[in-house]
């Protein structure tokens, strides 16, 4: 790069050349416009002024009564080339009584050149074009260049390149980086390489301001005319696409840099192994830190928090506590962001306690946990299941004087939900209300939790709170709450919540118009569910593999699945990929409806597509296979799950169980459920009802008790089936005290009564002679308003038969008429015996299940 410009000698008369003024002097300075042109009238001398002046001027005086041509002054300026401080006087003198001075720029720019041919006047140059930009547009950068190479050649000047550096430099300062790249091109286009300094400096501007692609493009120029660029430049350039997101092109600068021989230094190193990990290239990395420590540089603390901070990302735990170990060997000394990364690192690799022992000796050590560090931890507890100390760590942030953020809130309150622990969320959700920090996704987690659990009101509320708190409802907040009445059955409010996403501004989304799809399928309205579907489509909402996941499940759950299986075929043709889930759900419908060969030919599909059977799928056909009272290709299936080394789970051993409680074989039944005990799954309400069942079918009551205070200890719900089944037991064996306490027992756990249950009371009292009782609880039904059914009074009907009490069970025939229900085949049997030999009923026992089949009762008024 030259410093110097030389240009050959011009004879002295050229200098009045330059009364013909140029086309672009009117894009000057405005200031430097009206210097140079004539008043209309002079002005008086002031007598007082200019004694003054005299002892302060140079020893030749400007007249002030005749007006002073262009050509003069430039020539005043040039005969004090050799003494800038004159020059600059006479100069300031004529600016000031612009009455005097000549209508051209050329005093300016010789005055300029005379400034830069002292070393000690370049901050007056400086200064003088910063003044002269501020009043002019961005494309006179290129006229003030051109004027200043024209200027240096006919007033013999040395053209010294550092005044273009600092009219570049000028443009910067003042912001007007469109000038700045003007004027760069135009030292360009004039030969005059700018200094790489200022050109780093107008590089790092342009960065800094957003206007990437014009430093690209400088770049792209400093490169082509061959000018040595050096480590600031690339590491501008390496940061500008930073900047920009653009990780491949600042790994390519930098490639090439060191490609070129450019000498790039530790600090450049170390931006290169920021975009490396963030990219992430981890080796590449690794590669620049060895060679950094080859070069003996030592990396700063900065540099390896950052490559440490990466390898946390990708769980790579080896690389972290190598580099923290260089790091200290370095003579580096561990920080806060170091260790909190190391915690991070730890817990991602399941090792909480390392996590948490780190955090004891980093305050032992005298570091003091910041926000960060409080953060992290209780991430690390919550994801790891550690409740106590999540609170723990809650607690102390809270005591050390540190707010807990939104953030830490929020972790802490889905560590409690997970935990099914809703007073302790209760309290931190109105803690965090209190403190102001709860935010959408505060109440998000909660109302999601809330109704999912089928606590719709509770979910109301903390919706209600929301509101209240001014806290806009988003998306997911409606469509957790529409999933809660849905899952309800509630369709109205689930539809109301619909329509008010319009007011409200939002846009319902293929997750809302799926859930309402589900919504209506569980109700078993499938019409409505197909009129929401195109309703989505119509409005151009593309449906997803969830939407028709659930539309197939939904036709499969009304019994339609047949209708699902075409549908299937049809979304196949379309472009749909069915999933595992999808042939499951029609695999599970065919088996519900009994066609178990349908679910098979499904099941083989399956495979030919290439699907591999889960779980769940086995599940469904072991069930099917045990339904259909074909043990031996359930336990196949079992067989075919253990060598493809899945895992049963506990509905499939349920199956199994209930399979063989079925065939009233409970010696293998409770072989299976020893088994489910030692692979260490808990039986669930389901499994104990179907061991339940089977012994009270063998007469085994004993048993069956056992199981019953099994649940109990080990808090095992029961439910309405399990009484049913025990109050059956006992009630045949003619244990009438304990039945009954049963039933008193299931009463105070607000389990309601059915239909089923009060079948079982009637028939068992009847059988055991207690008509009076068997009245009472047939009149406990209407007390809770559940309806008697035919099976009920043809039990009371062939009760009082039996007693002889013929007028009462005629009674109960007529009301039974005029309820509105239809005597069955099994009543016209009781009545035609008592017609034809009314003594028939006395002879023979008349004991209800000859003629109920249980099993069947159950599934019929209960669906089970």
């Amino acid at each position: 790069m030259r410093n110097r410009i030389v240009f050959s000698s011009m004879p002295p008369w050229l200098t009045r050349s330059c009364t013909v003024q140029r086309s672009f002097c009117s894009q000057e300075p405005s200031w430097l416009h009206s210097l140079y042109s004539v008043p209309s009238s002079p002005k008086k001398p002031n007598l007082q002024t200019e004694s003054l002046k005299k002892l302060s001027t140079p020893t030749e005086p400007i007249s002030q009564t005749t007006v002073m041509k262009q050509t003069h002054l430039v020539e005043l300026l040039l005969r004090h080339r050799n003494d800038p401080d004159a020059a600059l006087d006479y100069f300031r003198r004529a600016k000031k009584d612009s009455g005097v001075v000549p209508g051209i720029a050329d005093p300016f720019y010789a005055l300029v050149h005379i400034l830069m041919g002292s070393a000690h006047h370049h901050k007056a140059a400086r200064n003088l074009l910063k003044s002269c930009i501020l009043g002019s547009s961005d494309h006179a950068a290129g006229i003030l260049v051109d004027h200043l190479v024209d200027s240096a050649k006919r007033f013999e000047f040395q053209l010294d390149s550092r005044v273009f550096d600092y009219l570049l430099n000028s443009y910067v300062r003042a912001g007007r980086l469109r000038g700045a790249i003007h004027c760069f091109s135009m030292m360009i286009e004039s030969d005059v390489d700018p200094s790489l300094k200022v050109m780093n400096i107008l590089l790092a501007a342009l960065v800094r301001k957003h206007m990437f692609g014009e430093a690209q493009d400088l770049y792209k120029e400093i490169v082509l005319r061959g000018i040595t660029i050096g480590s600031a430049t690339v590491r501008v350039m390496i940061r500008g696409c930073l900047k920009e997101g653009k990780l491949g092109e600042a790994e390519q600068y930098f490639r090439e840099a060191k490609a070129d021989g450019v000498k790039l230094d530790a600090v450049t190193y170390s931006t290169a192994i920021h975009v490396f990990c963030k990219m992430p290239k981890l080796n590449a990395a690794f590669e620049l830190l060895s060679e950094m420590k080859e070069r003996g540089w030592v990396p700063s603390v900065g540099t390896f928090t950052t490559v440490i901070g990466a390898c946390v990302k990708q769980r790579n735990l080896v690389d972290v506590l190598r580099l923290k170990d260089e790091m200290l060997s370095c003579g580096v000394p561990m920080n806060l962001v170091v260790a909190t990364s190391l915690m991070k690192g730890y817990y991602l690799q399941g090792d909480l306690d390392s996590a948490l022992v780190l955090f004891d000796e980093l305050v032992e050590d005298g570091l003091a946990p910041n926000k960060v560090t409080y953060s992290v931890l209780i991430e690390g507890c919550y994801k790891h299941g550690n409740i106590q100390k999540a609170c723990e760590l809650y607690n102390q942030m809270k005591q050390v004087g540190i707010q807990p953020s939104v953030y830490n809130a929020n972790s802490l309150l889905r560590s409690f939900l997970v935990a099914q622990m809703w007073e302790e969320a209760s309290r931190l959700l109105d803690e965090a209300i209190e403190c102001g920090i709860a935010n959408v996704f505060t109440y998000n987690s909660v109302i999601s939790w809330l109704s999912k659990e089928g606590r719709i009101n509770e979910a109301c509320s903390v919706w209600d709170k929301m509101v209240k708190n001014r806290v806009v409802p988003s998306i997911v907040s409606y469509n957790n709450l529409i999933f809660g009445h849905c899952r309800k059955g509630d369709m109205d409010s689930a539809s109301n919540l619909f329509s008010e996403l319009n007011e409200k501004g939002l846009k319902a989304n293929v997750i809302t118009f799926s859930i309402m799809i589900d919504g209506y399928f569980r109700k078993g309205k499938t019409d409505q569910a197909f009129e929401v579907f195109d309703q989505m489509v119509a409005l151009g909402i593309v449906p997803n593999d969830f939407t028709f996941n659930t539309i197939v499940n939904g036709l499969c759950k009304a019994g339609r699945t047949s209708e699902a299986r075409d549908l299937l075929k049809k979304l196949v043709q379309k472009g749909f990929v069915p999933s595992c889930m999808t042939y499951n759900s029609i695999i599970d419908g065919f088996v519900k409806e009994g066609v178990i060969n349908s679910a098979l030919a499904v099941y083989t599909e399956m495979s030919q597509r290439g699907l591999s059977p889960n779980v769940n799928t086995y599940t469904s056909l072991i069930d099917g296979f045990c339904k259909s009272n074909n043990i031996g290709l359930a336990l196949k299936m079992r067989n075919e799950i253990r060598n493809k080394g899945l895992d049963l789970d506990v509905t499939a051993y349920c199956a199994l169980i209930d399979g063989y409680c079925k065939r009233r074989d409970m010696k293998s039944a409770r072989e299976l459920f020893n088994e489910l005990l030692e692979v260490g799954l808990s039986p669930n309400t389901v499994v104990y009802n179907s061991m339940i069942s089977g012994f009270r079918n063998l007469n085994n009551m004993e048993a069956a008790l056992v199981l019953h205070k099994e649940m109990i200890s080990k808090g095992i719900p029961c439910d309405l089936e399990t009484y049913t089944t025990l109050v059956d037991g006992l009630l045949k064996e003619g244990n009438i005290l304990f039945a009954s306490d049963l039933y008193t027992e299931m009463l105070a756990k607000d389990i309601v009564p059915d239909v089923v249950i009060f079948y079982v009371l009637v028939r068992g009292l009847c059988n055991k002679g207690q008509l009076e009782n068997a009245r009472k609880i047939f009149e406990e039904m209407d007390r809770k308003s559940t309806a008697p059914n035919v099976l009920i009074y043809n039990t009371l009907i062939a009760g009082y038969f039996r007693e002889g009490n013929l007028q009462e069970a005629f009674r109960l025939h007529d009301e039974m008429l005029d309820r509105g229900l239809v005597p069955d085949d099994k009543t016209y049997d009781i009545l035609k015996k008592v017609w034809l030999r009314p003594s028939a009923l006395l002879e023979t026992p008349f004991n209800l299940p000859d003629f109920y089949d249980f099993p069947i009762l159950i599934f019929k008024y209960r669906g089970t």
